[in-house]
């Protein structure tokens, strides 16, 4: 009995234990270097807009292991039009915002019309719109390179090197305090919900498993809060593109795990007729699904555009790769039904160490394509074979 819960435990936390294992592998490679401050932050701001596109991917992948191709064009096609509405057209930072959210909602939803009631293959739907949005984005630009001059805009999304919460606790010398009080705030707000989630799971008599791995697990994810809020204060602090991903994930997190619409996701993904059957209406969930697709390639786009302060035609390539590969690595089942945010998170991470890594090590781009590949399929063999074991 012991050893079975043992392997259900490793298969269930294989994908955290492959990242421990990475990163340790980095850590000798680069003989510390991908643990510096400065690396810590990078990793941040250079996978922002990853973090923000698999969430909305896994959406996606939940309803039967669809994809949306078509995000790494939006993201271009948004923050082109964004970057000529600021720059050219002088619109306020607020209301360009505004607009390039609801732009990407509307080309969100005008897939997700196709995909949910006429049932075009999402393949083919978001296939179609990554040429579309890509050939509008060279249209738009006039295929040159658009300068985002707003600084509160580059500010606010994270560009340039003084994008930071600022500092308001401390006087500028030593360790950023705001980031190190966010940090143990943060692993305080975790215990309370924590708890009293236990608590109230035996309070109406549910199975709460074992404690001490709850305990357990409680102290490692407070262990990793604490090290990367010291590792930010250690730099410059929390960059405003970290609030923006917090942002997404806490309600992403929320709305998969507690609300009735995130049980939607997982159970037409598990059995699409048995969830028509039972009165759920699923054509509305893949829209849902399509169109706040769109919504979060809009964010991942400002904060693309931001973090290079411009506008360009090129960018957002391979944005749907990285986010599809972040959702599988991280748990997410090609068969739909299967995966969590925080496992998103993890996938993201990883890929991001494995860039991050190579690059500091110097290795070729196309080798670092190699290992993101052999990754990816290495991720999607498991959970094939694991679905055929447990079958």
């Amino acid at each position: 009995m012991d050893k079975a819960k043992l392997k259900v435990g490793i298969q269930k936390y294989t994908m955290i234990i492959v990242l421990v294992l990475v990163m340790l592998f980095f850590t000798w490679g680069t003989q510390g270097k991908i643990l510096l401050a400065q690396n810590i932050t990078n990793l941040i701001s250079q996978n922002a807009y990853v973090f923000v596109l698999a969430t909305g991917m896994l959406l996606c992948i939940l309803t039967g292991g669809n994809i949306d191709l078509s995000v790494g064009s939006v993201v271009c096609f948004v923050g082109a039009v964004g970057g000529v509405m600021m720059e050219n057209m002088k619109l306020p930072v607020g209301i360009a915002v505004i607009l390039m959210l609801l732009l990407g909602a509307v080309i969100g939803a005008w897939q997700a019309f196709w995909i949910a009631f006429l049932r075009i293959p999402p393949f083919i739907t978001t296939l179609s719109g990554m040429l579309v949005f890509r050939g509008l984005s060279n249209v738009v630009l006039g295929g040159k390179t658009l300068p985002i001059k707003s600084e509160m805009f580059v500010r606010l999304f994270g560009g340039g090197a003084n994008c930071y919460v600022p500092d308001f606790l401390g006087n500028g010398e030593g360790l950023n305090r705001v980031a190190l009080v966010s940090g143990i705030l943060g692993c305080i707000i975790y215990i309370f919900v924590t708890v009293r989630g236990h608590v109230n799971r035996v309070k109406r008599g549910y199975d709460t498993g074992n404690v001490g791995a709850m305990y357990g697990k409680m102290v490692v994810i407070c262990a990793v809060i604490l090290a990367v809020s010291y590792k930010l204060a250690q730099h410059k602090g929390i960059p405003t593109s970290l609030v923006w991903v917090l942002i997404v994930v806490l309600i992403y997190g929320y709305i998969t795990s507690k609300t009735t619409i995130g049980r939607y996701f997982y159970a037409v993904g598990g059995n699409e007729k048995a969830t028509k059957l039972s009165g759920i209406n699923t054509d509305k969930v893949y829209f849902i699904a399509y169109t706040n697709m769109g919504l979060l390639a809009a964010l991942a786009g400002m904060l693309t555009i931001a973090r290079m302060t411009s506008a360009q035609p090129t960018y957002g390539q391979n944005y749907e790769m990285d986010a599809i590969g972040s959702c599988f690595i991280g748990g997410a089942s090609a068969y739909g039904g299967i995966g969590t945010v925080p496992g998103v998170i993890v996938g993201a991470v990883l890929m991001g160490i494995i860039n991050q890594g190579m690059s500091i090590m110097g290795t070729d781009q196309n080798m670092q394509k190699v290992v993101k590949g052999l990754v990816l399929l290495a991720a999607v063999i498991f959970d094939v074979v694991s679905k055929k074991k447990n079958s």
